[in-house]
């Protein structure tokens, strides 16, 4: 019987996704980011769940969801459990129940195709828009993204993209000007983009896992500045959007 691991549930989510919603954030991922604040997700683990357990469980909440909210797939890394996450959509779109993915990119490349089919709003976290940069800032190649990406062309819903922005890293305006370029190709299904400040919560996770933490001498991003880049790079998305129509 096919069984999915998970890490944790959230059962009323209100940022990963439109609405009122419950996350399942999936065990396991092979990027090692710099900035991870959840380390402990990284490695098998987890409790399992089958697909009747998962939806028995998502359909609980299903009064909150009301018209715009439902289920998101997290992670970890959501798409390395590719099989288990399309059979879980599956199920949940026979209950009429609106489903989104946040991934990176990175999984089971054979199940993309038939997820992205099903899927109502991705959150796509972009890590980093340079190959050389996106290898630095995740231990692993951007070859894996660039394999989503392809598939992500047929993608006919909703898009919001995501990018955590360090301080020293991606805190300036050619960095939103070239993160806004490498998905440029999907712009009138991007919905927004999703500035997300740096911050060091899970930092305490790495020393309880023995686990080197690598931007120690790195500040949280400035909240405030952090908005003012949302804005900027929100601004372009729409006047782009205009001249594309």
């Amino acid at each position: 019987m096919l069984k999915g691991r998970i890490h944790s549930i959230e059962t009323m989510g209100l940022l990963d996704g439109p609405g009122i919603r419950t996350v399942f954030f999936l065990q396991g991922c092979p990027l090692r980011c710099k900035y991870c604040h959840n380390p402990d997700t990284w490695h098998q683990g987890g409790e399992e769940y089958t697909v009747d357990e998962l939806v028995s469980f998502a359909k609980r909440y299903r009064p909150y969801y009301k018209k715009t909210g439902g289920v998101t797939f997290s992670g970890g890394e959501a798409l390395m459990q590719g099989e288990f996450v399309l059979e879980a959509i599956k199920a949940l779109k026979k209950e009429n129940i609106h489903v989104a993915l946040d991934t990176s990119g990175v999984g089971q490349t054979q199940f993309y195709d038939e997820i992205l089919k099903l899927v109502d709003v991705l959150l796509l976290d972009i890590k980093h828009y340079d190959t050389a940069e996106y290898r630095d800032l995740t231990g692993v190649s951007m070859k894996w993204t660039k394999s989503f990406m392809e598939s992500l062309k047929q993608y006919k819903n909703k898009i919001w993209i995501r990018h955590v922005m360090v301080p020293g890293v991606t805190d300036n305006y050619y960095a939103m000007n070239q993160l806004l370029s490498s998905v440029h190709v999907y712009i009138k299904n991007i919905e927004k983009i999703e500035i997300l400040p740096y911050h060091r919560l899970g930092v305490d996770k790495y020393s309880e896992l023995g686990i080197s933490y690598l931007l120690n001498d790195v500040p949280e991003m400035d909240k405030t500045q952090a908005e003012m880049y949302q804005d900027y790079v929100m601004n372009q998305l729409m006047h782009q959007k205009s001249i594309a129509v």
